[in-house]
């Protein structure tokens, strides 16, 4: 059974949407899910358990919004209903005060999204159409730079991000630019 609904998206969203009101907040999760998807087709892996993770890494958020809480929160709802302990400390694993560490290609993945797929939407909504197409990788880097500019994106986590992946900041970039493109309309960008 836990096997199933950790792949099962219907599932996962379902419990998303129980906890998660706030349009930002969804749309943030179907940012990361769009590049942790991307990733997982990229490197072969199971595309269904990537998507499904990426998509709950952050459903406490709303409710529980201290790091006192969350991701902790989360993880034990997860594990009441079912889902592993894989799966949950891959959640706990990308928020670096938790110290669970990140030793797996998925847990690299989903720290190396999270913040730079929030970042990009953020670029997006000051680009005169407010579409992801006008989006390029040097506007984004230009955009790192300026400190006042999405001053809650830690921008040190986004090269922590790709350090840890092993890949380069512009390919990673782009990377993330090209999956959230494919998704634009779910992303309303």
């Amino acid at each position: 059974m836990s096997q199933d609904i950790m792949r099962d998206r219907d599932y996962c969203h379902s419990i998303l949407t129980e906890y998660t009101k706030s349009d930002s907040l969804l749309k943030h999760a179907y940012a990361v899910e769009a590049c942790v998807k991307a990733y997982a087709e990229k490197f072969e892996q199971d595309i269904n358990y990537w998507s499904c993770l990426a998509l709950l890494h952050d459903f406490d958020y709303e409710m529980f919004p201290t790091a006192e809480e969350h991701p902790y929160k989360g993880a034990e709802i997860l594990k009441e209903k079912g889902f592993d302990e894989d799966f949950r400390n891959t959640i706990l694993s990308h928020a670096d005060y938790t110290n669970i560490p990140r030793d797996t290609l998925l847990a690299k993945v989903l720290f190396a999204c999270d913040e730079l797929a929030g970042f990009i939407t953020a670029v997006t909504y000051v680009r005169p159409s407010r579409s992801i197409d006008e989006v390029e990788v040097k506007s984004v880097i230009k955009k790192m730079k300026d400190k006042a500019f999405a001053r809650a994106v830690n921008r040190d986590d986004i090269i922590k991000g790709v350090t840890e992946l092993g890949i380069n900041l512009e390919d990673h970039i782009q990377f993330c630019i090209d999956a959230m493109k494919k998704n634009k309309e779910l992303l309303g960008l």
